[in-house]
């Protein structure tokens, strides 16, 4: 990892739970937001990541009928999981419960080596309650 490189260190993990009612919800949370240093409209950033994701390294879905593009993305190289949503402007990874920083590194480089835009980092981290 270079200096420049943001390190990606997780502050807090999500923590799942299972409701009775059904289904999975999540307690607490942590986002990386990767934000380009210039403008880029939404389209183009969902074409670059989908063209990430599209690389043998993942296995992805957009399962969700949603108003912003949201993948669930399985890393087979750091064998972990988590999110990613493009939305204002940006590219959200969202932590999951088993999500390793080192994979969150990995599509932050790929980003980055397949576009010509500079990439600032910024993390938001709520603990569960």
């Amino acid at each position: 990892m270079s200096d420049s490189e943001p390190s990606f260190s997780i502050p807090h993990r999500p923590r799942r739970r299972y409701p009775r009612q059904g289904g999975v919800c999540y307690e607490g949370e942590t986002i990386f937001r990767l934000s380009p240093g210039s403008d880029c409209s939404e389209e183009c950033l969902v074409s670059l990541v989908t063209g990430i994701l599209d690389d043998d390294t993942y296995t992805f879905g957009d399962w969700f009928d949603l108003p912003v593009p949201m993948y669930l993305v399985r890393d087979h190289d750091c064998d972990t999981t988590f999110r990613v949503v493009v939305r204002y402007g940006s590219v959200e990874l969202h932590v999951l419960p088993d999500t390793r920083s080192s994979a969150l590194r990995a599509i932050y480089r790929r980003l980055a080596a397949r576009s010509d835009i500079s990439w600032s980092v910024s993390c938001e981290s709520k603990p569960d309650t």
